[in-house]
């Protein structure tokens, strides 16, 4: 393993957090088997406890797990001047087998972990703990990801030696390469940024509908959680050629080097929050009816779908700017 202090960092943290997780989704078992509020027992009483120490503890570990994401990425770009043929973090991901499952991974539990937060906030309007056994059955759903995600992190990182020969970007994101990042780069740019606009446009005007009259929450969650895969596969095909100004050119990390202002820095922080907390909203509809959330639960979607609007709006004129001052010139 390549002693880096963001890697051991890294790793230590991810052990931790391991830790952390197994005892919580054992209370959450727990929780799911025994829970009833109606119970003056002495379990019961254990478990409401419990249920406030364990939500406590999960926000600051998701929240942490959440910004490890970016680390990763932060630390993979470091670490390309130690292998040979390495420009950036797609040639230190492709350094071992283990990189791009790990960083895929580590999306699709950025994205479970982040739901999961906005399903415990939820909870914890409601004075009788409405969502109780929702959360705890999504944390026992969430919890092998995540530990999944740990154990290729801590593997990635051991199995990293200076001396591999790897690839540059340009071939890992080639049109003409082979592989998932060739596979995107060759997609066509025009129907990539078109299909991409036209949900950025459309989850923009979904969540203001929604902000303003409560109704299509179902239809902001759905296009915003499309706009995110299919964000990451525009900025591939379509966007990193305007920040480049080269047609050739479409490696996602690039754009988190200095060189680029770290411009993918903003980007895909914008295209994460907005069309997660969009997605919350959808996540949350089928709770509309319950008593105990009537009034506060209503108002709790509505700041979400606002912040989802307020990100992807920023998202789109980030977007905007960035092709409006290119000098690339497409046909």
């Amino acid at each position: 393993m390549i002693l880096h202090p963001s890697v051991l960092a890294l790793v230590g943290s991810a052990l931790l957090v391991g830790a952390l997780l197994v005892y919580s989704a054992f209370w959450g078992a727990r929780i799911v088997q025994s829970w009833d509020l109606s119970s003056g027992s002495e379990l019961q009483l254990a478990l409401e406890r419990r249920t406030h120490l364990i939500s406590t503890l999960l926000g600051y570990v998701l929240v942490f797990g959440l910004a490890s994401l970016f680390l990763f990425v932060f630390t993979a770009d470091s670490l390309a001047p130690l292998f040979t043929g390495a420009m950036c973090a797609a040639g230190s991901l492709h350094a071992s087998r283990y990189g791009y499952p790990t960083l895929l991974l580590q999306i699709g539990g950025f994205a479970l972990a982040a739901i999961w937060l906005i399903v415990n906030r939820a909870d914890s309007l409601g004075y009788d703990y409405p969502l109780v056994r929702f959360k705890y059955r999504f944390l026992l759903a969430l919890t092998p990801v995540l530990l999944a995600e740990t154990a290729l992190r801590a593997a990635y990182f051991l199995d990293l030696k200076p001396e591999v020969i790897t690839s540059c970007c340009g071939s890992l994101f080639g049109s003409g390469g082979r592989g998932f990042g060739s596979d995107l780069a060759g997609l066509p740019p025009s129907l990539a940024g078109g299909v991409f606009v036209a949900l950025l446009l459309g989850a923009i005007g979904a969540g203001m509908v929604f902000r303003i009259s409560g109704r299509g929450g179902w239809l902001l969650g759905a296009l915003s959680a499309l706009s995110l895969p299919v964000g990451l596969a525009a900025v591939v095909s379509w966007l990193s050629p305007y920040v480049y100004e080269l047609p050739t050119h479409h490696c996602p990390f690039c754009l988190l080097q200095g060189e680029y202002h770290w411009i993918g820095y903003p980007l895909y922080a914008a295209l994460l929050g907005g069309s997660l907390t969009g997605a919350g909203v959808g996540v949350l509809m089928p709770f509309r009816s319950i008593p105990s959330l009537d009034v506060e639960l209503p108002a709790y979607q509505r700041r979400l779908a606002g912040w989802s609007v307020a990100l992807l709006t920023g998202l789109g004129l980030l977007v905007g700017w960035i092709v409006a001052t290119s000098h690339l010139r497409t046909s």
